[in-house]
């Protein structure tokens, strides 16, 4: 494929792409006629027509999209992403194009001798060191710096590089622009992208929205990328690490650095803060704040911890040691945390938000609170962040408005130190510049390290602690059910089985394995989570006596908090907090009448239908005889209640912490023999007329001992039964 797409470039034939295909905020900039911000379009569009794209730009602008276009397509069966053919696709692309080893292959040429053409206005030998978070008229540089192309065979192939990245970043990434994100940080236009899309759903009401009004909010409809979305940015982040930290050292003489470093060394320097930084940030807000509360974040979480990771990409291995210590990060990697600050800290307070809304008692859910706590537990990191914080709060300097963009601009020669300011203030004015350029002048910074997050961080550790003591009373209930579903209790006959009460939790299913990992993952990230932010023993310890007040003196769970009222309990907020997160919750008994209760997953439901038949028709016939002989006060009244009524139902209703105005209702004394429709039941009976037949005894003489035998159980029962009174059942 790469093969014809050369042949077609070295025959300089031109494309048409579709602007509707193009990233939301392009797409608006265009339709508005005006031209994007990234060089990629300067000179590809021309209004009011449009230019074209070479070959290659043009095959790998379709490549691009196909990730975000190929979600609608139907899904016949699973495949791994990483196993799809263009996950791998996209890999061999990124070490071809941006390789960390040697420099980039040459296209093969179809004629002997010949070389492929490289777009003239495309060429990148630039000095990407004047690059800045903020490029302005960057064509006329590629044009000014023309002749250096011509003379350096290597920057005729770095074009390919860059443009691949480009296209690879604008398409799976700038679906937000920079100016709408900070709009849409202010309450007062979130107000009103809601008003818009209401103006939008009831358009047969009339009141359209303005044309520039919609233009500029047309594109900030929820965008939604899949998980393989964001498994192969992830993979893209990754190689780009990789990338960087291939960069050749710096050479000790300032002026040989412009002379000897190759324009892929130049590339690899800048690439990440000039053409990753601003647009995967905004990305990662988008995805902390719309993606569902589910364990598919977990996609996200990785990608963004590996992005905070490049360390985990460096060339140097780490030394062989045997102890289990993690490694400390080392100093040299300040400057790329205190140039993505806002990755560290704002976006860990977003997960922490994330954290306290989800159910820590799922051990993937654990596990990723688990992970974040381990990256952010390395040593030296946290320190790194709170140097970084600092620096951000020096009081010495104050940007002015816009002054920034002057911060990295070509004038200063490229040269991140001031002769007129010390190292700290300049320093402090790189981290200002970063958080500022991303977040607006208007930013009110929330301290990772102050009150407010270490507040949410306490909030966070109670909450560990709470679902550590749901997993173990889940633990303890599993085992209690596997107790009583032994080979023995299949000759029980428990009251459970009549009343359908259920006491498990979804994550019985799980088994114990998963339990434990789970308590083993809150235990690590409680651990890690003092490291970070220096939590005492003291304040552990009353954490744990509050949970330990959700648990009475039998060690079983409360009710959930509510407020009793007229027509029973009420959930209050915290109360309905407990049940979705499974800290408390509700014993779940049938309360109605037990002949009306739905069919059960263990019961026939033939046989059902017609033993209830059977038992009404009974019931009707017999009615007054039954209520007759219920109601004599001598030992065949107490056995015909034994039998005939339910003691058990109407002592659960009358103790009933939530139904309190059920207890005056009489079903009166009746036949059951829904019983006889349990396939339990009938397996006990099957497996006790096959033992009969062993011992010559036929089905009549079997059928005849057991009813006599268990009508001398329900003489013995009924002699340490409390009797009833009439009006009591």
């Amino acid at each position: 494929m790469m093969k014809l797409v050369y042949k077609l470039q070295a025959e300089e034939y031109r494309y048409d792409f579709p602007v509707s295909y193009l990233p939301g905020p392009v797409k608006a900039s265009i339709q508005e006629q005006v031209l994007p911000e990234c060089s990629l379009y300067h000179n590809k569009v021309q209004f009011p027509s449009a230019g074209g794209l070479d070959p290659f730009e043009y095959y790998m602008f379709y490549f691009a999209i196909s990730l975000i276009t190929q979600k609608n397509s139907p899904v016949t069966h699973h495949v791994s992403p990483s196993n799809s053919a263009y996950f791998i696709l996209v890999d061999t692309y990124l070490k071809c194009f941006l390789p960390t080893e040697g420099s980039v292959l040459p296209p093969p040429s179809s004629n002997p001798g010949g070389a492929i053409p490289s777009p003239t206005p495309r060429s990148p030998a630039v000095p990407f060191s004047s690059y800045g978070m903020h490029h302005s008229s960057l064509l006329k540089r590629h044009i000014a710096h023309q002749p250096s192309v011509n003379a350096d065979p290597a920057s005729q192939e770095i074009w390919r590089s860059e443009t691949l990245l480009q296209i690879f970043v604008e398409m799976w990434l700038h679906h937000y622009s920079l100016e709408m994100y900070q709009k849409m940080q202010s309450p007062h236009v979130k107000l009103e992208v809601l008003h818009y899309r209401l103006s939008i759903s009831s358009k047969h009401h009339g009141s359209p929205a303005q044309p520039s009004y919609q233009a500029l909010h047309a594109y900030q409809e929820s965008f939604k990328p899949t998980e393989e979305h964001v498994l192969v940015v992830r993979l893209l982040v990754k190689h780009l690490h990789a990338f960087s930290n291939s960069l050749k050292p710096e050479p000790l003489s300032p002026s040989a650095h412009s002379h000897t470093a190759s324009p892929l060394e130049e590339f690899k320097r800048v690439v990440i803060p000039r053409f990753v930084q601003e647009k995967l940030y905004i990305f990662l807000q988008h995805c902390f704040g719309h993606w569902p509360l589910d364990a598919s974040f977990r996609a996200v979480l990785e990608m963004w911890l590996s992005y905070l990771q490049p360390w985990r990409y460096a060339p140097e291995k780490p030394p062989q040691s045997t102890e289990p210590l993690p490694r400390s990060v080392s100093d040299k990697w300040a400057a790329f945390i205190q140039e993505n600050l806002l990755m560290y800290t704002k976006l860990f307070v977003g997960f922490l938000n994330r954290a306290l809304r989800t159910d820590l008692v799922s051990p993937k859910n654990a596990l990723m609170v688990f992970r974040v706590a381990k990256v952010f537990a390395q040593p030296n990191l946290a320190e790194m962040i709170l140097k970084g914080e600092q620096l951000f709060l020096e009081p010495d300097l104050v940007i002015p408005h816009r002054q920034h963009r002057l911060f990295m601009s070509p004038t200063l020669g490229g040269s991140f130190l001031s002769s007129r300011s010390p190292a700290v203030t300049d320093a402090s004015f790189k981290v200002k510049s970063h958080v500022y350029s991303l977040e607006g002048q208007d930013f009110q910074y929330k301290q990772m390290f102050g009150s407010e997050v270490r507040n949410l961080v306490l909030k966070l550790a109670q909450l560990i602690c709470q679902a550590q003591q749901t997993a173990k009373s889940i633990s303890d209930h599993s085992a209690e059910t596997m107790a009583s579903q032994s080979f023995f209790s299949w000759f029980r006959f428990t009251p459970s089985e009549v009343n359908g009460s259920y006491t498990g939790n979804d994550l019985d299913e799980t088994g114990q394995d998963s339990i434990k990992k789970t308590d083993e993952y809150l235990e690590k990230a409680l651990e890690y989570l003092c490291q970070i932010f220096k939590l005492s023993e003291a304040q552990l310890t009353q954490m744990m006596m509050k949970c330990g007040t959700a648990q009475d003196e039998n060690g079983k769970k409360q009710l959930p908090d509510c407020i009793a009222s007229e027509n029973g309990l009420i959930l209050t907020p915290l109360g309905r907090y407990q049940i979705i997160n499974g800290l408390r919750r509700f014993e779940l008994q049938y309360q109605g009448d037990t002949e009306l209760q739905p069919i059960r997953s263990y019961e026939n439901a033939a046989l059902v239908r017609l033993l209830f038949r059977l038992s009404s028709l009974l019931n009707h016939r017999f009615a007054d005889q039954m209520e007759m002989l219920c109601s004599r006060d001598d030992f065949v009244g107490r056995l015909c209640r034994y039998h005939l009524t339910n003691p058990q139902l109407i002592q659960k209703i009358r103790h009933s912490p939530v139904v309190r105005d059920r207890t005056s209702q009489n079903w009166g004394p009746r036949i059951s023999l829904r019983f006889l429709a349990s396939y339990r039941t009938l397996i006990s009976l099957l497996m006790l007329y096959f033992l009969a037949s062993w011992f010559y005894v036929g089905p009549v003489g079997c059928t005849f001992i057991i009813l006599t035998g268990y009508f001398l159980y329900a003489v013995i029962m009924t002699f340490f039964f409390e009797g009833w009174k009439p009006h009591e059942h």
